[in-house]
């Protein structure tokens, strides 16, 4: 039985181009037919369509073949997974040039480290982004969607709809809002001015 090379090639946004992975593929032999593709999917996510279908097309006695063993998965749970499916069928995985071998201890070990520091770079860039979030949260970058009316806009808004100087179109016209934007609107306005006038009441003013 001839050996059957099936290429995959992942990048985690869609921006991400992947002729590099795909030219990669090319010179370890793989034929640009047999190269499956997954653009704008990180790693962690095991469902993946071009990945599903990559699995799908070996058969016993092929090889699945990757540039970098990140590009499979960054998930060490995952990863174990994906070669124990290709060990059942009879497959083997490549990857960056290397050959997979379970039987091999010092393989397996070397496969489960670089699956540890995929997953590692994973929950790191994770752990980073939400830093940074965070920091630009309290420097006021971040500061949420502005509402689309002022508060001024708001009071008026209310006073023209409750003293029937125009319709809902009209005012939806006016003030630039969907229909559920307006109605959300005065929600808010009649919200805010009771808590006004209640405020009003405590103080006597």
């Amino acid at each position: 039985m001839d050996e059957n090379l099936i290429g995959y090639a992942r990048c985690s946004t869609r921006g991400q181009d992947l002729r590099a992975q795909r030219t990669a593929l090319r010179k370890l032999g793989v034929d640009t037919g047999n190269i499956y593709t997954d653009r704008g999917y990180t790693g962690r996510n095991r469902e993946r369509p071009g990945l599903s279908e990559a699995l799908a097309a070996v058969g016993e006695g092929d090889t699945l073949v990757v540039t970098k063993l990140d590009r499979l998965g960054r998930s060490v749970t995952d990863l174990h997974a994906i070669v124990a499916e290709l060990d059942a069928k009879g497959a083997r995985l490549v990857y960056g040039g290397s050959v997979y071998n379970p039987g091999d201890p010092a393989g397996k070990m070397f496969f489960s480290i670089l699956a540890a520091m995929a997953e590692f770079e994973a929950d790191l860039t994770r752990a980073r982004t939400r830093e940074g979030v965070a920091i630009a949260k309290e420097q006021g970058r971040m500061t949420g969607r502005k509402p689309k009316l002022t508060a001024l806009q708001h009071e008026r808004l209310l006073e023209d709809y409750e003293a029937g100087k125009y319709g809902a179109s009209k005012l939806m016209e006016l003030y630039g809002l969907s229909r559920s934007a307006m109605y959300a609107a005065l929600v808010r306005a009649r919200q805010q001015r009771d808590i006004t006038i209640d405020a009003r009441s405590r103080t006597g003013r």
